[in-house]
């Protein structure tokens, strides 16, 4: 096999149903998505299984879900014999986890700074790149008739996924999360009372 083909040279790239600029919106937002993607398997890499084997599982599974989201995105055309990968148990999923995780975290008062341990940065470049995928399938929506409404959803829950398991991971490896010095009180107990 061959890796590169010489057909994108000329700043035109292959989508599912046709070929596109390679600065279409279209394009940028599944490249953006694919950026998020690779984020992850880096903080994947990070996490020790013997510390995260939960997380470990799930940002793989994310991962797959990443790729989904852009194939999704890909396509110039809905067809019958190529639904979208893309579905609410994917939201779903991630709504029980953050709630899981925001159990197992300390109580947050104000806005924290992307950090603390090495992981943890990873995930919040993770999260920050998420919300850009999520602004460029935001301008996609408004562009074309063709975009799985699942995706914006799951990429805007995807990114508080992050935060959720970004402070987790530094209260797991005992580092404490770094309040941003001008931070007024945001954030209220968002624990349950048991």
């Amino acid at each position: 096999m061959r890796l590169y083909t010489r057909t994108g040279d000329e700043g035109q790239t292959s989508v599912i149903g046709g070929r596109m600029a390679k600065d279409d919106t279209r394009v940028i937002a599944y490249g953006t998505t694919d950026e998020v993607n690779s984020f992850v398997g880096m903080a994947v890499a990070q996490l020790d299984e013997e510390v995260f084997p939960d997380m470990k599982a799930e940002l793989v599974k994310i991962q797959h879900e990443l790729f989904d989201c852009g194939g999704d995105l890909a396509m110039l055309k809905q067809r019958e014999d190529r639904p979208y990968k893309a579905k609410q148990e994917m939201i779903d999923f991630l709504e029980e986890r953050i709630d899981a995780y925001i159990q197992e975290a300390p109580e947050l008062e104000r806005f924290i700074l992307p950090g603390g341990s090495e992981a943890a940065a990873t995930i919040h470049v993770c999260r920050t790149v998420t919300r850009r995928a999520e602004r460029y399938v935001t301008r996609l929506h408004r562009e074309s008739d063709v975009v799985n409404p699942i995706v914006l959803k799951y990429l805007n829950r995807l990114s508080d996924y992050f935060f959720a398991i970004a402070r987790v991971i530094n209260y797991r490896l005992n580092v404490k999360d770094v309040e941003y010095e001008r931070s007024a009180i945001v954030f209220r107990s968002g624990k349950r009372k048991e």
